[in-house]
């Protein structure tokens, strides 16, 4: 039978797996990352309004510049950010792995490379290959957070197209001071200069203020953002990104052409209308995520300071079997690869609770 390698496709997908997590029907899914709570009612039917005014018009072409969505979410970065944001410095696109794969398409590409921090969000290295883009695995402490001086020291030796930055980081849960970013920024604008990402996908569920107001004064600097976590909104498949305006030309050299569908415009803005809603739920999360901490800890786990919307704790001799120890009593946590460690989602207090009866059970199988 005709398998891959058979094809003629590029030298650099052989022997690569496509991006995924386990899909499976069991009573506790906390691997993927996803907000736990259904959209409120009144925004449900608010997107019905809405998709069925869209359906009128399904004839024409969407908006292909989606400027009143754009013109609504510099609003949202605007009033949460820290820094006034215009239309001109917003762009959208098909969940953020689309704005990231526009933004390695048009700054990235054959014969140029791009640097991540690993362990980091392995799609910034899959949207690499995919593009063309050369890609380097830059360091990380043994507490994964970003070594300022190796980093930069990476930067500068390998003088990269691109430069990824993830606050907070997934899988570790780790934010990134400023001052490291501006560091990382300066070391990147000697080296080449280079376009610096700072993928702010969890970034509502942080402690810390976001790296938005980062980019004043600085054309190379990208903050890109998502709906999918802190808006609840994981199918709905809309990012977006905030920088100079410039970027935005850029990134339009490269889009299709109408590569937002009316209908993801239309609910998206209806969500924008519920956004103290949803950043209510977004409060709940973050209190949950902090009780998941203080209870992993006090059963006897480590576990990585987490300002995003999952923990990751550890560490096991075998974590792959962990990871079937707890799926075997109902519940789906993530096996990320990083060794010791796995990753649990902060769910509904019902689903955490679940989650941590599980993992009490662990730590005394592993105790006998």
């Amino acid at each position: 039978m005709t398998g891959i390698d058979d094809l003629p496709v590029r030298d650099e997908l052989r022997g690569k797996s496509p991006y995924g997590a386990p899909q499976l029907d069991v009573p506790v899914q906390l691997n993927t990352n996803e907000n736990p709570y259904p959209l409120p009612e009144p925004l449900v039917a608010r997107i019905a309004e809405r998709v069925a005014e869209a359906a009128r018009t399904l004839n024409r072409y969407p908006d292909r510049d989606a400027v009143e969505l754009r013109t609504e979410l510099a609003r949202y970065l605007t009033r949460t950010g820290g820094h006034p944001v215009a239309v001109e410095n917003v762009w959208a696109a098909n969940g953020s792995n689309e704005v990231l794969q526009q933004l390695l398409q048009t700054f990235g590409g054959p014969g140029r490379t791009a640097i991540g921090f690993e362990p980091s969000y392995s799609m910034h290295a899959l949207i690499a290959r995919g593009t063309g883009t050369g890609w380097i695995s830059g360091p990380r402490s043994e507490d994964f957070t970003i070594d300022v001086a190796a980093a930069a020291a990476a930067i500068a030796e390998n003088r990269p197209d691109v430069v990824f930055i993830t606050s907070p980081n997934n899988p570790t849960g780790t934010a990134v001071a400023a001052d490291t970013v501006l560091a990382l920024y300066e070391a990147a604008q000697a080296a080449k200069p280079s376009m610096v990402v700072v993928d702010e996908a969890y970034v509502e569920f942080s402690h810390r203020d976001s790296l938005l107001p980062l980019i004043e004064g600085r054309p190379n600097l990208v903050v890109s953002r998502t709906m999918s976590k802190a808006f609840g909104a994981a199918g709905l498949r809309l990012g977006y990104l905030a920088a100079h305006p410039a970027v935005v030309d850029a990134v339009q050299l490269v889009r299709l052409p109408y590569h937002l569908s009316a209908v993801t415009q239309a609910t998206a803005l209806a969500a924008l209308e519920h956004t103290d809603t949803l950043l209510g739920y977004v409060e709940q999360l973050k209190a949950e995520r902090d009780r998941l901490v203080t209870e992993l800890r006090g059963i006897g786990y480590e576990v990585t300071d987490s300002d995003a919307n999952f923990v990751q704790f550890g560490k096991f001799p075998d974590t792959h079997a962990a990871w079937r120890r707890i799926l075997d009593r109902g519940v789906l946590v993530r096996d990320n690869g990083v060794p010791g460690w796995l990753r649990v989602t902060a769910g509904t207090p019902e689903e955490n609770d679940a989650f941590l009866d599980a993992v009490r059970e662990l730590m005394k199988e592993q105790e006998r």
